[in-house]
């Protein structure tokens, strides 16, 4: 499976907002971004002002970075999400949120979507009982996602769980933290996606 393997405070430091991409980190201010909130390289503090295609490019790789998807499975999903009924940009933000991957870091089992992808692929995961390893596995409403039986006494799942809560549980799903489980209560709306993100750049994009 391709996937990222840089650094990826650049990546956050490029986008200019914080990603939430080295967990624990991020929350308390560790990381790169925290220290040097400006994009890297030689001229990386020079204030440049995007418009129309920059601005549309910039949205469409902050969302692939965030998510952790890559350009041709970002494309595809783009391309469901624009044959679905609906407002396109709202289908595409649902269908990356209802991964499987990201779904486990909603619900705290990973303190980043990384470490949750991590989780999942390592058959760590089960789905209404069944173990799932692919990350771009699309969960539904009822779905009920657990750590299984023999990784309960993993200490950095366990230390996840206990600081879930604090970290933040969107209204989409439902935590039962004593018995490492946790409930898609709904599809997710677009309410639930608090991270700053204009998704009508992305379908501007994609639509020329």
């Amino acid at each position: 499976m391709a996937r990222y393997t840089g650094p990826v405070d650049r990546l956050a430091r490029r986008e200019g907002m914080q990603l939430y991409l080295k967990g624990e980190r991020c929350f308390k201010q560790k990381d790169g971004y925290s220290k040097r909130p400006f994009p890297p390289g030689q001229h990386g503090r020079r204030r440049i002002k995007l418009q129309g295609y920059g601005q549309q490019l910039r949205e469409k790789q902050k969302v692939k970075r965030v998510y952790g998807v890559l350009e041709r499975q970002f494309r595809i999903y783009f391309k469901k999400a624009a044959a679905m009924r609906g407002v396109t940009g709202d289908n595409l933000l649902r269908m990356l949120e209802q991964r499987l991957d990201n779904t486990v870091y909603r619900l705290g089992f990973g303190t980043s979507r990384a470490q949750a992808r991590q989780l999942v692929n390592h058959g760590h995961v089960l789905v209404n009982g069944r173990k799932v390893d692919i990350v771009s596995f699309q969960v539904s409403p009822g779905d009920v996602i657990e750590v299984r039986e023999k990784s309960r006494k993993n200490a950095m799942i366990r230390g996840n769980i206990e600081t879930a809560h604090g970290r933040g549980i969107p209204a989409w799903v439902e935590l039962d933290a004593e018995n490492f489980k946790g409930t898609v209560v709904k599809a997710p709306s677009r309410e639930d996606i608090t991270l700053q993100i204009q998704e009508n750049l992305i379908v501007e994009l994609y639509s020329k």
